[in-house]
């Protein structure tokens, strides 16, 4: 006996319902985030670089939506067709590997104190990578708190509430 074309038409359509509305293993950045606070990055050389503080002043209270198929925020932060991939960072990982870098050129320099000044605990971190132009990926402290690195400053993610 074969399928009516209708019968399979519905059954694909059930199949595609059910499976679209099932969450991504990996969908815990979803959501919207506000850039809460910023510090000067360990790596930063204020003396040979002052960081510029306009471009901070200008992202703390900025929302940042991280969407399936976009990211929308200010400037640098929008991405369309993002390819998103979850990573455990270690500590010398983070921040586009500064923390590993500064040890490599002072070995007394500890990535893990570094991370646990900003916050993190424990010794690896989930990291969202995006695959956007920008290439800022978001380190999470926890499940509300990411932080990224920018331009010299360490930028503090909090989500909204009801994310």
């Amino acid at each position: 006996m074969v399928p009516s074309t209708v019968g399979l038409m519905r059954r694909l359509l059930i199949a595609v319902l059910v499976v679209s509305s099932l969450p991504a293993a990996d969908s815990f950045y979803l959501g919207t985030w506000t850039i809460a606070s910023a510090v000067v990055a360990p790596w930063a050389d204020p003396a040979a670089r002052p960081p510029d503080p306009r471009e901070m002043k200008s992202l703390i209270g900025r929302t940042i939506i991280v969407r399936p198929g976009e990211m929308i925020g200010p400037g640098i932060f929008a991405c369309k067709g993002p390819k998103y991939k979850v990573t455990d960072y270690p500590a010398d990982w983070l921040f586009q590997g500064q923390f590993g870098e500064m040890r490599d050129r002072d070995h007394t320099v500890d990535p893990a104190k570094l991370a646990a000044k900003l916050g993190f605990k424990g010794t690896s971190w989930k990291t969202l990578e995006t695959g956007c132009a920008n290439e800022i990926d978001y380190h999470f402290v926890d499940a509300d708190t990411a932080e990224i690195g920018l331009n010299d400053y360490v930028y503090t993610l909090k989500r909204k509430p009801g994310n």
